[in-house]
């Protein structure tokens, strides 16, 4: 594991130019979730690359089971979400997986952006945050990935910015409905936030 996470790291920070933005703010143990946009199928080797501590992403089975990457996410116990309806298998072991301590990276998107703006989040991240009570941290990603297809977004050198802000703070008192849309503006607005701020960086 450490021979393949020095691995990616030159992988995504070097061949793909990774320009990085603020600094890594989740602790070095107890559980975490780590939110992004999703620009491509390389985000979360991107966001892995900064992270010292493995992620457990959840992610689209169709990525999920693409063979040149699968055993990597096999070995970072990935957890692959179908994306045809409600699937409470992966919901279940992410909750084991915060419930073990570790860090969740989650696109709350649900797809791959096709164009510059954000799509409005599902509500499963503010569920489990709220349930578990677990910390949750934003990340924005933007580059030259955005648009291409799996494999043009892995071989070809692509720059890359990764934005990484502070802790979102959510109430948990309650999941009723009004109360998981109201969390899930939080989640949005803070990732909102990061995208503003290296919208104005210069280019």
């Amino acid at each position: 594991m450490r021979a393949l996470i020095a691995g990616n790291q030159l992988f995504t920070q070097v061949y793909h130019r990774l320009e990085i933005f603020g600094q890594w703010q989740i602790p070095d143990t107890g559980p975490a979730i780590l939110v992004s946009n999703h620009i491509s199928g390389l985000d979360p080797l991107i966001i892995q690359s900064v992270s010292p501590r493995v992620i457990v992403w959840m992610m689209a089975r169709e990525y999920y089971n693409v063979k040149m990457t699968n055993w990597v996410f096999r070995l970072a116990e990935s957890i692959p979400v179908e994306r045809t309806g409600r699937d409470l298998a992966s919901t279940r072991a992410a909750m084991r997986a915060l419930d073990c301590g570790r860090i969740l990276g989650i696109f709350p998107e649900g797809k791959i952006e096709t164009g510059a703006d954000l799509i409005p989040f599902q509500t499963g991240v503010a569920m489990m945050a709220i349930k578990t009570g677990v910390p949750v941290y934003p990340a924005y990603l933007d580059g030259t990935a955005r648009g291409k297809n799996m494999f043009r977004a892995f071989l070809f050198s692509n720059r890359t910015r990764l934005s990484l802000g502070t802790r979102i703070k959510l109430d948990t008192k309650s999941t009723d409905k009004e109360s998981l849309e109201r969390a899930t503006q939080k989640i949005f607005d803070g990732i909102a936030a990061l995208k503003r701020e290296s919208d104005r960086q210069p280019r």
